[in-house]
């Protein structure tokens, strides 16, 4: 793959679909609810009585892709701006929200 295939909107488009299912499926493993107030910031400081579920490796692993999920975002507005980001996020959003058969705007 060349560089120029690497950095292509589908590319992005991919890489945050492959790392938000990841995510989602390590915080149901640890029952962590993500979407909950402040949830998302005690995972990152890595509180792990947030969980519901008693797995180290499962929250370890949760926390370090919500950290690769935040460098991608952020090499993604750097090569692409800011505009393309919130678009690419929004599709990725919205694809995932159709596969789980809820609305883009349901939890």
């Amino acid at each position: 793959m060349t560089h120029e295939e690497r950095f292509t909107t589908s590319h992005w488009q991919a890489l945050l679909q492959q790392v938000v299912l990841e995510v989602q499926h390590m915080a149901s493993i640890c029952q962590v609810a993500l979407d909950a107030p402040g949830v998302a910031e005690r995972v990152l400081a890595n509180d792990g009585y947030v969980a519901g579920h008693s797995n180290p490796a499962a929250f370890k692993k949760l926390r370090d892709l919500m950290l690769l999920h935040h460098a991608v975002t952020r090499q993604m507005v750097d090569e692409l701006g800011g505009t393309a980001a919130v678009t690419i996020a929004e599709q990725v959003r919205q694809h995932l929200a159709a596969r789980s058969h809820h609305s883009p705007d349901a939890p």
